[in-house]
């Protein structure tokens, strides 16, 4: 695995205006089918309502969501905008191997 339950990213999010809000049946519902596959966190790795963990106040501090058969992951932060000059100023791990995982996966 190169990615596992509770591994915390540091990603890059340039957006102003989207963020995730669903009705409360729904977050649960997404919840209770493993759904929910990244949410933002405060430095403790504890999901965050607050700026700056939680830049845009996403319901439920949800980052991304997959599909019901969990091959399709819809995401908000920027996992491929990483390298040795992206995000100088911000400590923590950079490199989400999300696209790599997924090729892995499928081959």
């Amino acid at each position: 695995m190169l990615i596992e339950l509770g591994d915390i990213h540091s990603i890059p999010v340039s957006h102003g205006e989207g963020k995730f809000i669903a009705p409360e049946n729904v977050i649960r519902e997404l919840e209770k089918n493993g759904q929910i596959a990244t949410q933002y966190v405060d430095a403790n790795g504890m999901p965050s309502a607050n700026i700056p963990f939680n830049p845009n106040g996403s319901m439920h501090a949800i980052e991304g969501i997959t599909s019901p058969d969990g091959l399709v992951l819809g995401k908000m932060g920027h996992s491929e905008r990483f390298g040795i000059n992206v995000g100088k100023n911000i400590s923590g791990n950079k490199i989400q191997p999300i696209f790599t995982s997924g090729v892995k996966y499928f081959k």
